[in-house]
């Protein structure tokens, strides 16, 4: 896929509001499907469209959730960047995603977990997370002030959430302790969790390799 095209789709993408997790996982839909014909995605036909998916779900053996992710991201580019007119599904099917459920831990197993990290800004970053709620893409963006931490409100506000809404979540007294502790160590100005540059907040993947991290250690 060339850098206009790339720029254009990415573009479109921020305008309208779409996290950095779909915005990656689009462009790498598109980026896949150029690759595989090495043409410009937007030469292709809706018949190879349907060969790729067809490719990745019979060879490459992709799971129908990941297929269906990756035709999504063909099917907004060729919308929304090539302008094609009704465009549809390329003859695949729809099927419903397969829900898993999450695998859960016992409050025990919780609190062995939050006692092997050391790093207070990394045991913060995780016991807000699962405190609170939030998704990796919403505790990357809380700031200082998000925190209402009068004892007559004990909130966290979640600006611009899934479905870009606003919503508030619950302030135990426990997280706010450890805020507190966290705050007056690093004492964060902008963003509650700023990058290397404390004029960015951290980045989506450096937040999941903590967690990643976290998982893999001995409790």
């Amino acid at each position: 896929m060339s850098s206009s095209l790339r720029e254009q789709l990415v573009d479109q993408m921020t305008l309208e509001g779409l996290s950095e997790c779909t915005k990656k996982s689009y462009v790498a839909s598109v980026k896949g499907l150029a690759q595989f014909y090495n043409l410009s995605p937007d030469l292709l036909t809706d018949e190879q469209v349907h060969s790729y998916i067809h490719h990745l779900i019979t060879r490459r053996k992709m799971n129908w959730n990941t297929c269906n992710n990756y035709l999504s991201g063909i099917i907004y580019f060729y919308k929304k960047v090539c302008r094609w007119e009704n465009v549809g599904r390329f003859g695949i099917p729809p099927r419903p995603y397969k829900k898993q459920l999450p695998v859960t831990l016992s409050m025990e197993e919780v609190k062995r977990l939050f006692s092997a990290v050391t790093n207070l800004k990394h045991r913060v970053l995780l016991k807000t997370a699962y405190s609170a709620g939030l998704r990796v893409s919403e505790l990357i963006k809380l700031k200082p002030h998000h925190i209402e931490s009068d004892p007559s409100r004990m909130l966290i506000r979640v600006e611009q959430g899934k479905g870009r809404k606003d919503r508030y979540t619950l302030l135990s007294q426990e997280l706010l302790d450890e805020l507190r502790l966290y705050w007056r160590k690093y004492q964060p100005q902008t963003w509650l969790f700023p990058g290397y540059d404390q004029e960015k907040h951290l980045s989506y993947a450096a937040a999941r390799k903590v967690f990643m991290t976290i998982k893999k250690k001995p409790a």
